[in-house]
């Protein structure tokens, strides 16, 4: 029993509305209770179907299967009409919703045409035992279902529009936050700038003044502190005020390089991470930041895949591009390939000094296929070298 319960789970999104709906199905079950024994049992299977079908279109993206499903809900209807009576046509509000939800104009207006034909055959069908007063009454219903899509592509096109605003919303707040970094980065150079040049000077001049007038090298070496404590302070004031990279802001950062390079960005997983230390998040963004430089300059890629996985003791990412590959690069590329022939603080090497400060660990290997895959993982919780952890 809990088994089907789980396979019948509706999208959250929708609420408790879509099982709400499916209370409707006491009236056809009711109208088969007078029926034989074969028809019953045919009467039964074909709700069975319908709820199956009912519950697949909620989660099956818009497509060829999404109209097979729609196609075979409305047969399953024109049957009921034909076994239990022509007022299931009122079924028909079920197709009306899922008509609505269709994006394509062409299939929208295919399948609202084709609802209405049903309509039509099932009103024939029993056209001999309808009176003029059964045609009238059945007209509202008719004209209900025929225009019920049109309001829900109407509210289905709404929510598609709100979801893409706030989507702009959070970049316009991460293009935000990255503004902010880079006024902090100004303001470093325009002060700390400015402060070291003047340390830099009253060292060189106490130094001259060493031996010629040790009273005088004695006051700038003084001044010297002075400044170096004033600049400690200007560092620490930006430093409180400037947030550490999130991975997913870096995202959005990646994306817009592949653009410029003509390759197309792919992310799979969570991006938003959730109970991961600011410290790692920065590091990842840095390792992203520094593989996707790599991919655009060196792996001659279409696209590149982040996926991204997190679990409770570990987080991390794999960084796939189709590109080609490790092999082909050494052949190409004096020293190897982009990754192995960047060193210091860039590249591989620089990946793995920052991942060594969380423990983190690297491996690079060939895709399968073609391109490169660079996985990065990092626990969370660190060990530090008093026998601590940080976490």
């Amino acid at each position: 029993m809990k088994n089907i319960g789980a396979w019948f789970r509706l999208p959250p999104r929708y609420g408790v509305l879509p099982y709400i709906f499916l209370l409707y199905l006491i009236f056809p079950i009711l109208s088969i209770q007078e029926l034989g024994l074969g028809l019953k049992i045919l009467g039964y299977a074909l709700v069975l179907v319908f709820v199956a079908i009912y519950r697949q279109l909620y989660w099956c993206p818009n497509g060829r299967t999404y109209s097979l499903l729609l196609l075979g809900m409305i047969a399953i209807i024109v049957a009921f009409s034909q076994i239990g009576g022509l007022y299931n046509l009122y079924l028909g509000f079920f197709t009306a919703t899922f008509i609505g939800g269709i994006r394509s104009k062409k299939t929208f207006k295919i399948f609202l045409a084709l609802s209405g034909l049903s309509m039509v055959v099932m009103i024939a069908l029993h056209l001999n035992e309808l009176s003029p007063t059964d045609l009238i009454s059945l007209f509202p219903i008719v004209m209900v279902l025929l225009l019920l899509p049109f309001g829900m592509r109407s509210v289905n096109r709404q929510i598609e529009l709100r979801k893409q605003l706030d989507a702009a919303n959070e970049q316009i707040g991460e293009l935000m936050k990255k503004e902010e970094r880079m006024r902090i980065a100004r303001d470093l150079h325009d002060t700390l700038g400015h402060t070291l040049s003047l340390i830099t000077l009253k060292s060189q001049l106490a130094e001259r003044m060493a031996l010629k007038d040790p009273e005088r090298a004695r006051q700038e070496a003084q001044e010297i502190q002075e400044t170096s404590r004033a600049a400690l302070r200007q560092v620490r004031e930006l430093v409180s005020e400037m947030r550490a990279i999130k991975l997913s802001e870096e995202l959005i950062e990646a994306r817009e390089m592949l653009r410029t390079a003509s390759m197309a960005l792919h992310v799979k997983g969570e991006s938003k991470l959730q109970g991961v230390p600011d410290l790692t998040q920065n590091i990842l963004s840095l390792c992203l930041k520094e593989a996707v430089t790599n991919i655009v300059k060196h792996s001659r890629a279409e696209n590149c895949t982040v996926t991204i996985f997190q679990s409770g003791s570990e987080v991390g990412m794999n960084i796939e591009d189709d590109g080609v590959g490790l092999d082909a690069r050494k052949d190409s590329e004096p020293g190897g390939s982009g990754l192995e022939q960047a060193g210091g603080g860039n590249g591989l090497e620089g990946m793995r000094e920052r991942l060594a400060l969380i423990e983190g660990k690297l491996e690079l290997m060939p895709r399968a296929g073609k391109g490169t895959l660079l996985s990065v993982s990092v626990p969370l919780v660190v060990r530090t070298q008093q026998g601590g952890v940080m976490s």
